[in-house]
C-alpha cells in the first residue's frame, strides 16, 4: 500500500506529516506501507492508494480518489486516529 501526503508546495506540511506517518508506523509495527510526500499539483488519483491533506487544502485534492483529510496537521493524536481507521480498512491492522 501507498501513502501520499500532500500539501500546496510540496516541501513543508506534507513532509512534515510523512514523518509522522512513518513514526506512527513504526509505533505500530506496520510494515509493508510506502510513505512519500508531494505538492497537489503533481499529485495523480493513481499515484498511492491513499491521500493526507490538510483541511485548507482538501477541495483541490478531492478528485485524487480515497482522501483523508486532517483538520490539524500537528495534532498525532489526529492523525493516528485516521491512520489507524486507513489500516484497518485495509486490513492492515
Amino acid at each position: 500500500m501507498k501513502i501520499l501526503t500532500v500539501c500546496g508546495s510540496g516541501l513543508g506540511t506534507s513532509f512534515m506529516v510523512e514523518m509522522n506517518i512513518k513514526q506512527l508506523l513504526n509505533e505500530m509495527g506496520v510494515d509493508g506501507v510506502e510513505v512519500d510526500h508531494s505538492d497537489l499539483g503533481s499529485a495523480t488519483p493513481g499515484s498511492a492508494d491513499v491521500f493526507f491533506l490538510a483541511r485548507d487544502i482538501a477541495e483541490g485534492g478531492a478528485s485524487l480518489g480515497d482522501v483523508v483529510v486532517l483538520e490539524n496537521i500537528i495534532d498525532l493524536e489526529e492523525l493516528r486516529t485516521k491512520l489507524t481507521a486507513v489500516l484497518q480498512d485495509k486490513n492492515l491492522l
